[in-house]
């Protein structure tokens, strides 16, 4: 059975854009701008100041943010790592 991508470390880039590592060593840039742009749910992370605080969850299966009211938003290890292979993916066609 293959492992579960779990993540090691989490850290905002510009605004809307996380760098993260994952336990196997792969780096990857994640940009959550599209996603984190609709909805009442993200709101309290499109502000600034708000996104700089996400964290990681304790085991690398999420990272998180809690909003004033207690809420938590958060996404999960294995979607992130598709969306960060993806978007590389983007990039070299792009840059090619």
């Amino acid at each position: 059975m293959k492992p579960l991508p779990r993540m090691t470390s989490v850290e905002p880039v510009i605004f809307g854009v996380l760098k993260i590592a994952w336990n196997d060593g792969y780096e990857g840039v994640v940009d959550l701008r599209p996603v984190i742009a609709k909805g009442p749910i993200f709101e309290f992370i499109r502000d600034t100041e708000n996104f700089k605080k996400v964290a990681l969850e304790e085991y690398g299966h999420s990272i998180y943010w809690i909003d004033e009211e207690g809420d938590t938003m958060d996404f999960g290890a294995d979607s992130l790592r598709r969306d960060a292979q993806a978007q590389a993916e983007l990039h070299k066609l792009m840059a090619s």
